[in-house]
């Protein structure tokens, strides 16, 4: 149920809403380096994918957890394969908070040459956990916890949605049950949809058993 395009994304009207910034990079495809500190579930890793399709870039994911020198290295030879071809690339660092002050310089010079737009996602205070040369190169853009409104609109359209979601089981949820799963998720809308499907599983294996 990942968000593909801004249209579908929920949430985050602070950034996303007619005359804000990033609905504005969005419009003009120029895409800059930055920072998205917000707490877990509140759409970090699908704005990036929408921010890098939004630019024609191609988007590369980078993990604090299991990539090293090497693997940027590769990346790096992609991404300016790629320049010379007229297309740009777009590296999102997920958890960057977790990488050290070294690994943390290794991405500089090829920010600073254009060879990478730079975002990383983090759920602490960037100006604490970031290297200042990098953080000097990018703009730190903060997202809030999601709402239970918008935890309901992302529940609505997973019970609802034909192809991606769980429309063509023909389930059916209470108010009391859809109450409790947009409060209890403490606006992290992965909880929920986990919490969800999980739901649907043992409804689906109890209708089986009837």
């Amino acid at each position: 149920m990942r968000p593909a395009t801004v249209d579908e994304f929920v949430g985050q009207e602070h950034l996303l809403g007619p005359g804000r910034l990033l609905s504005g990079i969005i419009s003009s495809g120029q895409l800059r380096s930055l920072i998205l500190w917000g707490p877990p579930g509140s759409g970090k890793t699908t704005l990036a994918r929408i921010l890098a399709e939004s630019a024609g870039a191609a988007c590369v994911h980078f993990s604090a957890v299991t990539s090293g020198v090497k693997d940027l290295k590769k990346i790096i030879q992609e991404a300016e394969q790629l320049r010379r071809l007229g297309k740009s690339t777009v590296l999102f660092v997920d958890e960057i908070h977790h990488f050290n002050k070294a690994q943390q310089d290794n991405f500089l010079p090829h920010v600073e040459s254009g060879a990478l737009t730079l975002i990383g996602a983090t759920t602490e205070n960037p100006s604490f956990e970031v290297i200042s040369p990098l953080l000097s190169r990018c703009q730190v853009l903060v997202l809030k916890t999601l709402s239970s409104t918008d935890v309901g609109k992302v529940i609505d359209r997973a019970m609802t949605d034909m192809e991606r979601g769980l429309g063509a089981l023909g389930l059916a949820m209470s108010s009391e049950g859809r109450d409790s799963l947009i409060q209890q998720p403490q606006g992290d809308c992965r909880v929920a949809l986990n919490a969800l499907e999980a739901a649907a599983t043992l409804a689906l294996t109890h209708k089986q058993k009837e």
